[in-house]
């Protein structure tokens, strides 16, 4: 198992020192599900809610909340991210509750020093936020989970892939 690298000798928390990495391609994807009410769902399928395309919106606050990352989580180095992507899969079948899905992805890219699993999570994690924030006056009910890491890609440690992660 790894050691934490967070805290130092004092066993105080600490920014890791990343200046002796090689920069290398570096990419995440993690994913959050938002449940809902069937009619929730249909409202935002037929841009009925009154603050607007609610996923349009989710999407630009998913890119925002991977940029702002570092200045949230305090143990995270600012990066230059290269590329966000925000995608979303709609599950209109409602499940054994009642209710219906978005899924969100989101894909964060940069060449660096270290990874950008935070930023991935911190951008799905964003764009849920903002589903809520966005539908809370027809289902105050709402709820997200399923946050994860689905995979990345580069730096010392190589590659992760979460077990059973199909996105499909």
């Amino acid at each position: 198992m790894a050691e934490f690298t967070h805290f130092n000798e004092s066993g105080r928390a600490r920014m890791v020192d990343v200046s002796a990495k090689h920069s290398t391609e570096r990419i995440a994807t993690a994913q959050a599900t938002v449940f809902m009410l069937p009619l929730t769902l249909e409202k935002i399928q037929q841009g009925k809610i009154a603050k607007g395309d609610v996923l349009a919106v989710a999407q630009v606050a998913g890119v925002m909340g991977a940029k702002r990352t570092p200045d949230l989580i305090p143990m995270c180095h600012p990066l230059l991210i290269t590329s966000v992507d925000i995608s979303f899969k709609e599950e209109s079948q409602p499940n054994r509750d009642g209710l219906c899905a978005v899924q969100i992805f989101a894909t964060v890219k940069t060449t660096g020093q270290t990874g950008v699993e935070m930023e991935a999570m911190t951008a799905a994690t964003v764009a849920a936020l903002t589903i809520y924030d966005m539908c809370k006056a027809v289902d105050r009910g709402m709820s997200f989970s399923d946050v994860c890491l689905l995979s990345k890609s580069g730096g010392k440690s190589g590659t992760y892939t979460r077990e059973g992660s199909g996105r499909g």
